[in-house]
């Protein structure tokens, strides 16, 4: 009878100092952020809580915090939306003709053209869109006015200024831009050559291959681009600020003077001059932003985690 010996076991892996120090610094630069997003948070909360039962001379008037809050919020949607409406498929279309379409030499230059933006202030933004965006919408806005003013959203009188909501919204779209194609002209850059050159072999037009390989490849990387230039144009204070000739309504009409505000550039606008519970109510409106962005940064981390389980798939 022999006995049978046992399997030596496999010597332990030899952990490197570079790799624990590495390993280290990456875990405390996470939770490091973890904590000062909790901070904002319990900050934002605490400073906030005394809006709840603030009095109306502390709100503009208003009666209560909802109503106080609930055109900026209404406002900061609106325009984040319509820069999304604006940017998304532009960005989609400069990262295509920058991966697939344009030559090295000059995608390479559209690259670096597009990364520039990203790299450009707030209130240069501002200037552009209050001195050189802006009086050249009128003549559009009232054009919209004569014969789109049966919609609500063109129903005027349209701005004799242009400084409306439709206008930050485009300013929105050109700062939001270079976010999404970046991101995206990455992902698109991606994807696998052989699936691109089996699309072609097997008689598929450029577009068809991209709309087949490209397309389902990047739908994760796409959405987390736009939630990336979303949450850009949700917390844009400066350029909003400047732009928009906001009166706190809510209002579905985007070429009037007649505007809702949002909830950043309300804070920028008021903060300066607030006293008080006033201080406390600005910041109640910035815990709602913080909120909303959270919901979105979530959201879009969600979609983008089911698209990449679909591809792995």
């Amino acid at each position: 009878m022999t006995v049978t010996e046992a399997a030596p076991k496999p010597p332990a892996p030899v952990r490197r100092t570079g790799d624990v120090v590495f390993s280290g610094l990456a875990r405390a630069a996470g939770i490091t952020i973890l904590v000062a997003l909790a901070g904002v948070a319990v900050f934002l909360t605490i400073e906030g809580f005394p809006a709840v039962t603030a009095p109306a001379s502390a709100m503009g008037g208003k009666s209560g915090i909802v109503l106080y809050v609930w055109p900026l919020l209404f406002g900061t949607l609106l325009a984040a939306l319509l820069a999304m409406i604006i940017a998304t498929p532009l960005a989609i279309g400069v990262a295509l003709v920058i991966s697939h379409f344009a030559p090295r030499k000059l995608s390479r230059t559209l690259g670096y053209l597009i990364d520039l933006l990203a790299a450009v202030p707030s209130v240069v933004y501002g200037l552009w869109g209050i001195n050189f965006l802006a009086p050249r919408m009128v003549g559009l806005y009232e054009w919209l006015e004569e014969n789109l003013g049966f919609l609500p959203f063109f129903t005027g009188p349209a701005s004799s200024t242009g400084r409306t909501i439709l206008t930050a919204s485009l300013v929105l779209a050109v700062m939001a831009l270079p976010i999404i194609t970046a991101i995206t002209r990455e992902i698109f850059a991606q994807t696998p050559v052989l699936h691109q050159e089996a699309a072609l072999a097997l008689g598929a037009t450029r577009w068809e291959m991209i709309r087949m390989t490209v397309f389902p490849y990047g739908r994760s990387g796409m959405v987390s681009a736009t939630m990336l230039g979303l949450g850009r144009a949700l917390g844009e204070t400066m350029a909003v600020a400047m732009v928009l000739s906001a009166t706190g309504v809510i209002s579905f009409n985007l070429i009037s003077s007649t505007n809702p505000s949002t909830i950043a550039a309300n804070i920028a606008l008021q903060f300066g001059e607030a006293s008080g519970l006033k201080v406390n109510v600005l910041i109640f409106s910035g815990l709602v932003l913080f909120v909303v962005t959270f919901i979105v940064n979530f959201l879009g981390r969600a979609i983008a985690g089911r698209g990449y389980k679909g591809e792995s798939r």
